[in-house]
């Protein structure tokens, strides 16, 4: 029984292991994932190529250091042993007072009187040879260096020289720089004077040297990787700002920006990217308000539509007014449609073909369509004469609307007016109508789309008409405004600069 409940334990036991398992596996693939963007990811390769050059160009440093060292302490070692044995030649030419000879004529008397005055630096020996015999040995220090011995080989290469040899041996206690000179001077004896520095010595000094300058190469690696590191992260921080703030787009949040400082490569990308941004929040509200706009406007027409053929007769005389009824409203909505396309169109680059335009022949192409637009007593006023940068056929679309405008708000037989003037690097149109006026208080209003004014004429046009006229002349970087007072009369001006612009591409 009790073999059994604990079968039943471990088999319980088991769904909780099973359970835990998945997310176990989930953590550990993050922590990998973590760790792979964290060895690949653009800090790391930043610190890695930098420390390797860094490394590089340290270790190069240090053997360049090294090869100059050793070329020092063979040059060095050749002045030392030249110089010994110029030294010697320089005392056995001498003259002794006691003999008022030459000391080369006494060649052991010298070798006893002046070697003990001369005594050797730490890692050299002073060898003397008397008719190929040795004769006398110096030593240096032997805690820096062994001294060079006395042996067969030595007695044999240096105790019969007849001309200065130098060169290099290599015996049981280490290698051996060496210069060998006779010093005869006339005498019954031979003698030689031999001076042997050891190599091993001199190259301690270049190790300890080169070690300590490793040491420093070390230190300098790892500052170099620390300062390496904040500066790879000072430069990803605004890559991943880039990062960040992309994740946070979505379709209806476009406001989030990228902080701007200074003015190096990663400033211009960080500005770059805001541009982008407010060129996508433009296209989304642009976006946004047509399907606003166009769900508000043509919600009535449809609705009429829809109703009317609903409720569409036999008779075929109510037949007609209901087709006639849905064909002036389908006109109504192609026109609201065409006009929001237009304002669409407007924020693009390619809005405007622009090319020079007469102001005079433009005003008296505007004067001589109006006539069409209706019953009025259309007038010519001022004409400017000069010649702008534009897009004539926008810029005729604007100011007909500005008359149609016109027309929609007077009587029939009412005064309308159309003038042009340039003036200090600007051009300026305008139409003057005899209407009912325009309160101050919508006269900035009925710019907007779908604004319409008080005066009781709101089934007349889409409400879109100043709000293409405003368009128009925004692209061509200029304004447009309106001087009314109720009761007498509106005057709408366009004004735009006689050359446009130059935009830099972002």
């Amino acid at each position: 029984m009790g073999r059994r409940e604990g079968s039943v334990r471990e088999a319980l036991s088991v769904p909780v292991i099973v359970a835990a398992h998945p997310e176990h596996m989930l953590r550990s693939g993050e922590d990998r994932l973590a760790a792979r963007r964290a060895l690949t990811g653009l800090r790391a390769r930043l610190l890695t190529r930098y420390v390797l050059l860094l490394g590089l160009t340290l270790l190069t440093s240090i053997m360049i250091v090294q090869q100059v060292l050793l070329t020092r302490v063979d040059v060095r070692i050749d002045e030392r042993l030249i110089h010994e044995v110029q030294e010697v030649q320089a005392i056995a030419a001498m003259t002794d007072p006691a003999t008022g000879e030459p000391y080369g004529l006494h060649v052991r008397r010298m070798f006893h009187d002046f070697l003990p005055t001369d005594p050797p630096e730490p890692a050299e020996t002073d060898l003397t040879f008397v008719d190929g015999e040795p004769h006398m040995r110096e030593v240096g220090d032997p805690k820096v260096a062994p001294p060079f011995e006395f042996a067969d080989a030595v007695t044999l290469a240096f105790g019969t020289v007849d001309d200065r040899v130098r060169g290099a041996i290599t015996t049981a206690t280490g290698t051996y720089e060496y210069i060998a000179a006779p010093i005869d001077g006339g005498g019954d004896h031979q003698g030689v004077y031999a001076v042997a520095l050891s190599r091993a010595a001199e190259l301690d000094e270049v190790s300890r040297a080169v070690a300590a300058a490793s040491g420093v190469a070390l230190i300098a690696l790892l500052v170099g990787s620390v300062l390496a590191w904040r500066l790879a992260t000072r430069v990803v921080r605004p890559v991943a700002a880039v990062t960040d703030t992309a994740r946070t787009i979505s379709e209806t949040d476009l406001s989030q920006r990228i902080p701007v400082h200074g003015d190096d490569e990663i400033a211009r990308l960080a500005a770059t990217f805001n541009g982008v941004l407010d060129r996508l929040e433009s296209a989304f509200v642009a976006q946004r308000a047509f399907l606003d706009d166009a769900g508000h406007e043509l919600r009535t027409p449809i609705t009429i539509v829809t109703g009317q053929l609903e409720l569409l007769e036999d008779d075929p005389s109510r037949r007609q007014e209901a087709l006639a009824l849905v064909m002036d409203e389908l006109d109504r909505m192609t026109r609201i449609v065409n006009d929001l396309l237009l304002l669409a169109k407007a924020q693009r680059a390619d809005f405007l073909r622009l090319d020079t335009v007469d102001v005079a022949a433009l005003t008296d192409e505007v004067v001589a369509k109006v006539s069409a637009l209706g019953d009025r007593r259309w007038e010519r006023e001022v004409v400017g004469c000069g010649v702008i940068v534009g897009d004539r056929q926008r810029l005729t679309e604007a100011l007909m609307q500005l008359a149609d405008n016109a027309v929609k708000h007077t009587r029939p037989g009412a005064g309308v007016a159309i003038g042009s003037s340039v003036t200090s690097g600007t051009a300026r149109f305008w139409v003057r109508d005899e209407g009912a006026g325009i309160p101050l208080a919508e006269q900035e209003r009925i710019f907007e789309r779908f604004s319409r004014g008080s005066d009781g004429r709101r089934g007349e046009g889409s409400g879109l008409g100043l709000a293409i006229v405003r368009a128009i002349v925004e692209a061509h970087h200029g304004s447009v405004s309106v001087l009314s007072t109720p009761g007498e009369g509106a005057t709408f001006t366009v004004t735009v600069p006689v050359d446009q612009p130059v935009v830099e591409a972002p």
